[in-house]
């Protein structure tokens, strides 16, 4: 069942619509993600470019139900860039784009999630609750895991914008003690932001795509957490690419999990 509705978010003093997914069969409790962008996740009538990533038909036919939450970005101008961005920039497109991320966050964490638990089946436990994004969704799914992880054990960070503010998260990251059930799924392709690669695995070991989600990967694993790296050959920076990876983000993420 998919139900899409109005959430007013105290936090960022704005309406943001939901994009809800709950499984038609059994009646829970169940594991819940959240998605940023959740307009992309489920319709492609919804979807910024016309194609969203097919989150609905997969699943339908994955053996995990899971309740599925989108929380729609904001659309003008810079809002979605700047709710996005967790730690303020000085450096390339960021310069001058104020860091609202944690307000994001806030609302999320302070004011979806309670509302979801109260209104269906959930599990509501850390070990029960996982983000999700692409692109700047991916920065802030990463942020969360570090920040949030008190309340989130997993992440899927696919084309994460994590750039110029990788250095601010990786000291969190030091400054951080990670659950060692958190779990990260880490991904690029090699179309994304550059010409065609011969070599993939090689080649992006030079690439600031590569050496940013290695070292947030590192970083959870030598405290004791999981993650996975994953290079798409052919990858471009869209959602029906990304549709493509969730066979192998979901599971691993969820893989041995209530």
């Amino acid at each position: 069942m998919l139900i899409k509705q109005d959430f007013y978010f105290h936090a960022l003093n704005a309406h943001r619509p939901l994009h809800i997914r709950v499984p038609d069969e059994g009646n829970g409790p169940f594991p819940v993600m959240y998605f940023l962008d959740g307009h992309n996740l489920f319709r492609d009538e919804d979807a910024t470019y016309g194609k969203s990533w097919g989150l609905d038909a997969f699943c339908a036919r994955w053996d995990k139900p899971l309740i599925i939450v989108g929380m729609e970005c904001a659309h003008e101008g810079n809002l979605r860039i700047s709710e996005y961005l967790p730690y303020a920039s000085g450096y390339g497109w960021l310069r001058g784009i104020e860091a609202r991320g944690d307000q994001t966050m806030q609302a999320l964490i302070y004011e979806l999630k309670p509302y979801i638990d109260r209104t269906f089946p959930t599990i509501p436990f850390r070990e029960c609750t996982g983000i999700g994004g692409s692109s700047m969704g991916g920065l802030m799914a990463a942020y969360a895991l570090v920040r949030y992880n008190r309340w989130i054990s997993k992440a899927a960070c696919l084309s994460p914008s994590l750039g110029s503010v990788s250095g601010m998260l990786w000291h969190d990251m030091n400054q951080t003690v990670l659950s060692p059930d958190s779990r990260a799924y880490f991904s690029w392709g090699t179309q994304e932001g550059y010409g065609r690669i011969e070599n993939p695995w090689e080649e992006d070991k030079k690439s600031w795509l590569y050496k940013t989600c290695r070292t947030t990967a590192n970083k959870i694993i030598a405290a004791g957490g999981a993650a996975k790296l994953y290079c798409q050959i052919g990858g471009r920076h869209c959602e029906a690419d990304w549709e493509k990876q969730l066979d192998l983000c979901m599971p691993f993420l969820w893989q041995n999990r209530a």
